[in-house]
């Protein structure tokens, strides 16, 4: 049954045939560039804006001597950097942002402000220049809600004595944000929720859980797993949540709604380093870890992340769907391949 919400009447896709520069903030970083790649051989021009504090200028190295391809190193936050990069753009992808549940227990004041004040900067500046945006929200915005998570039900943050919540609260305010802009100031914008997302150039620095397990086996080192390993996860390949934001920005009627962008084959995280370790060929025993001698008091892990993905198989005919197995037997590759480095435990 169709839900009012689902009813909207077609609107134009956000980006048309390759005709001026496409902007992604925090196109450097792990999904950004993969987006970049992805536009790039669709024969968009590209302009990159990222200020490298967790982009890295080797994410783009095989596409860093493409003719069409721009980068500008600074901050989307800054006004000036917004304006200049939108004159002239035929849409943008917003990507720019803080993540990583390290980050955000350490820094958590950091982590919001700068996650609103760049989609702040961003949406004025596109606003003023009437240029689409597609930013890309989180998953955390559902919190404790009921899985599935469906793009209509009311998002539920968590509580302001909690870390993990502002930056969730932060997530859902540049939504609104975002949407205010396209009310107020007939602004194209869409939303995509993003879940788990997994492959190459993923850092397991900030506690991303997966990159973290390959390098741990692959070193033959414990696979640690926080708490009693049985919170769920949906993981998708960047290469298709890639394809896929492309894919809502050419699709007609996704103006002014919010897409969930990730796979719905839900895994415990126990049963992801069971899978590392055996696709590794590794001996490496998995450690549990209370949650509590790793984060600080109150820093809540939530039990499931499923996504509903009808939307979006409705807007652009597909969803991830990269079997697990095949994503880690690639990323052990990649481990193997490239110099292991410390990871936080």
């Amino acid at each position: 049954m169709t839900s009012p919400s689902d009813a909207k009447p077609a609107a134009a896709p956000l980006l048309g045939a390759p005709a001026g520069a496409v902007v992604v903030t925090g196109g450097a970083g792990f999904v950004g560039s993969h987006l970049v790649e992805e536009l790039l051989a669709r024969g968009y021009r590209v302009h990159v804006v990222d200020d490298l504090s967790t982009g890295r200028r080797a994410n783009l190295a095989a596409v860093r001597e493409h003719p069409a391809l721009e980068l500008t190193v600074g901050s989307i936050a800054d006004p000036d950097v917004a304006a200049a990069v939108v004159a002239d753009a035929a849409m943008v992808f917003h990507l720019a942002g803080v993540v990583g549940v390290r980050l955000l227990a350490a820094e958590p004041l950091a982590v919001m402000q700068r996650n609103l004040d760049g989609t702040r900067a961003l949406l004025e500046a596109a606003a003023a220049a009437a240029v689409p945006v597609l930013f890309t929200s989180s998953s955390e915005v559902y919190g404790d809600g009921p899985v599935p998570f469906r793009e209509s039900a009311t998002v539920r943050p968590g509580v302001t004595e909690g870390r993990r919540g502002g930056y969730a609260c932060a997530k859902a305010m540049s939504e609104w944000l975002a949407f205010g802009h396209g009310e107020q100031d007939d602004l194209p914008v869409v939303v995509a929720r993003l879940f788990n997302t997994v492959g190459p150039r993923q850092s397991g620095e900030h506690g991303m859980v997966l990159p973290r397990f390959v390098q741990q086996a692959v070193a033959g080192e414990p696979i640690t797993v926080y708490g009693d390993g049985a919170q769920t996860r949906c993981f998708a390949h960047v290469r298709e949540v890639a394809r896929a934001l492309l894919d809502l920005a050419l699709a007609p009627g996704s103006r002014g709604r919010v897409f969930n962008v990730g796979a719905a084959v839900e895994t415990t995280v126990h049963a992801l380093a069971e899978l590392v370790r055996e696709v590794a060929g590794s001996s490496s025993r998995i450690a549990r870890v209370p949650f509590d001698t790793v984060f600080p008091a109150g820093f809540v892990d939530p039990p499931r992340r499923v996504p509903s993905l009808d939307r979006l198989e409705r807007a652009i005919g597909w969803a991830p769907s990269a079997s697990l197995a095949a994503i880690v037997a690639e990323l052990v590759d990649c481990a193997r391949d490239a110099p292991l480095v410390a990871l936080p435990r």
